[in-house]
């Protein structure tokens, strides 16, 4: 992006031929990316992983940004601080990830879809705010892109150790949702999906992907067409009758804008239905469990999946992120030795894909986990096993990615 900018800046000196000139432009700002083809219909464009997740977020409406810069996330915030305004949006950059988290908060309450963009160190700053926003029901979405750590750590290499940080950074028994990506095309889809959710269940939701996947470049297909967008409920209500902490049947409650005439307390500390605090068990227990019941009622409409040569593997990949890719590549080759290899590619994280891992224990003989770190994900895996299979790792830490090769080197190890 720095690099596009200073090109851009020595063409100044001279007016491209026809149409306006290259300066008016650049005062506009950055345009869309162009599209392969003329006239209506899906774009084809070469998008970054982390492009992609800014064209994700304005289509699903976004139209407030706060953020401090960070590597490997810094060209989110960097291209929203152009594209934003030129959608009648906000870009503010804060003075740490901690106010970030606090200005997207406020800018939620306000009516605005909101998001922020960090790595590992500013991630660990917005914990405090993230479990306000848990507790308050505020949406708002939280893109991590995992660099090595701990601390400082590798700044430009590729992790995958924010997986267990994701769902239990916070402190307390809280709800959470946390999406991954393993493609550049998934970036701009799962960013989508992570606003859905965020506004359908009034829950951060958070979007891990890797910096393998945020610098990758990949032909991605932007839909021309209307794509589901879902926006908060509003109450129906006059302002005097809302309750903006009821319980409803779906465990969610509908959501006032502040501006709007709907006066309501929000508050971090444990509330009662109106906003304010209580110290009542009575009334703590039922809050808590309905937070929770929110999400774990709707796993359906959260979690998601891909399978890929699953149906009738003995074996069997769990994977996500960049490492997913590795390993459908493994899977390729094993195939073509004879060998009854699968993948399962986790999407979401958290609430943990149980049901997806039961289903191929129904014929998997061994369960390998691939991931980089020191063992996540295979954690919850063995805990869902129970014994059924053999589950067997891959581990790496030294900030160079898992390689096709050492997966299939670990099946075979598995069958030998």
């Amino acid at each position: 992006m720095r690099f596009a900018v200073q090109i851009l800046q020595l063409q100044l000196k001279r007016e491209p031929k026809g149409g306006r000139g290259l300066k008016k432009g650049l005062k506009e700002g950055m345009k869309p990316p162009r599209s392969k083809r003329k006239g209506s219909g899906p774009k084809e464009v070469l998008l970054q992983g982390n492009e992609a997740v800014v064209e994700g977020a304005l289509r699903a409406g976004c139209r407030f940004f706060a953020g401090y810069p960070i590597t490997p996330a810094t060209e989110i915030s960097e291209i929203l601080s152009v594209r934003l305004p030129q959608v009648d949006g906000t870009f503010i950059q804060m003075e740490d990830e901690i106010a970030s988290l606090g200005a997207v908060i406020g800018a939620s309450l306000a009516g605005t879809k909101s998001m922020t963009a960090t790595s590992g160190p500013g991630f660990s700053l917005m914990q405090e705010n993230l479990g306000f926003a848990i507790i308050a029901e505020v949406p708002c979405v939280i893109v991590n892109v995992m660099r090595g750590g701990p601390s400082t750590g590798l700044p430009t290499f590729p992790s995958q150790g924010d997986v267990m940080q994701a769902r239990w950074g916070t402190h307390g028994d809280h709800p959470i949702i946390v999406l991954s990506a393993s493609t550049v095309s998934e970036c701009y889809e799962m960013t989508i999906k992570a606003f859905n959710l965020s506004e359908k269940f009034r829950n951060p939701v958070i979007l891990l992907i890797d910096e393998v996947v945020a610098h990758m470049r990949e032909k991605v297909v932007l839909p021309d067409g209307e794509i589901e967008i879902f926006n908060r409920v509003k109450p129906t209500v006059p302002p005097e009758w809302y309750i903006p902490f009821e319980d409803t049947p779906s465990g969610v409650p509908p959501m006032a804008n502040f501006g709007e005439g709907y006066r309501y307390h929000v508050t971090g500390l444990t509330h009662d239905i109106r906003g304010f605090p209580t110290s009542r068990p009575d009334e703590i227990g039922p809050f808590i469990q309905r937070l929770h019941r929110k999400i774990s009622q709707h796993f359906s409409e959260i979690q998601m999946a891909e399978y890929f040569k699953t149906e009738d593997a003995e074996i069997t990949l769990i994977a996500y992120g960049c490492v997913a890719r590795s390993s459908k590549r493994a899977v390729i080759e094993a195939r073509e030795k004879g060998l009854k290899v699968g993948l399962l590619k986790l999407m979401t994280l958290w609430p943990f894909m149980r049901s997806a891992v039961e289903k191929v224990l129904q014929h998997s003989k061994v369960l390998i986990v691939p991931e980089m770190n020191m063992g996540q994900i295979s954690r919850e895996v063995k805990r869902v096993n129970r014994g059924m299979a053999k589950v067997l790792t891959l581990n790496k830490v030294d900030g160079t990615i898992i390689t096709p090769g050492e997966i299939l080197g670990r099946i075979m190890e598995a069958v030998s």
